[in-house]
This record gives C-alpha cells, sequence and structure tokens, in this order.
C-alpha cells in the first residue's frame, strides 16, 4: 500500500503519521493489489473561536481505476481519521456486495440458458 501523506497548517509528527499509516493499512483486507491512498489532514481554518476544528480527507485508488473518496471534520484530528476510514470501509464493503451480487446474477443467467439447451 502506498501512502502519502500531507498536513496543512499542522505539523505532522511522526506519532501522527504512524497513526495514520496504521489506520490506513488495515483497509488492504478490503482491495485486491496494492491501492494508492492518499491522507490529507490539518485544521479547517483559522479563525474559529471556539476550539479547534479539524478535517480529515482520504483518496484510494485501486489497481482497478476505482476511486473512493471520504472526508470528515471532527473536533479532534484523531476522531476525524477514525471516521474517515470507517467510511471508506463502508463504501468498499458496499462496492464488494454490489460485485458479488453481479457475479451471481450473471451466473444464474448463465445456468438458465444452459438448462435450456437440454
Amino acid at each position: 500500500m502506498n501512502i502519502t501523506i500531507t498536513a496543512q497548517t499542522i505539523h505532522l509528527s511522526p506519532e501522527l503519521k504512524s497513526y495514520i499509516e496504521k489506520r490506513m493499512r488495515g483497509l488492504t483486507r478490503f482491495t485486491s493489489g496494492n491501492p494508492v491512498v492518499t491522507v490529507e489532514v490539518g485544521k479547517m481554518t483559522m479563525h474559529h473561536h471556539h476550539g479547534d476544528v479539524f478535517e480529515a480527507k482520504v483518496m484510494l485508488r485501486t489497481l482497478l481505476g476505482q476511486e473512493y473518496y471520504a472526508t470528515s471534520q471532527k473536533a479532534d484530528l484523531y476522531e476525524a481519521i477514525d471516521d474517515v476510514r470507517d467510511e471508506l470501509m463502508r463504501l468498499l464493503t458496499a462496492d464488494k456486495k454490489k460485485h458479488d451480487t453481479l457475479w451471481r446474477r450473471g451466473a444464474r443467467k448463465i445456468k438458465r440458458i444452459i438448462k435450456g439447451f437440454q
């Protein structure tokens, strides 16, 4: 898995970098091959008067050319990263279920055609 991490308006500490890599590596179970993951983290804007608002954006591109995108805005950066990961897992599993359904539907049609010839 190729992970590219960029930070905007915050310092990318080694702890934060390792946390992001650890959380994103878990997505390899839902993809085939070696996906490319682009992660962008940072503060939304500098003008908030009541605490910080952090944003995490992730773009995952598989070897087959499929792209998945998720974004989250939370008061805690780690919560935003976890939320983005959960959203990507939801998107990947939904797409896998759709693919499996289409595969089974096609297999049923072929079976009906073969039964029709006998």
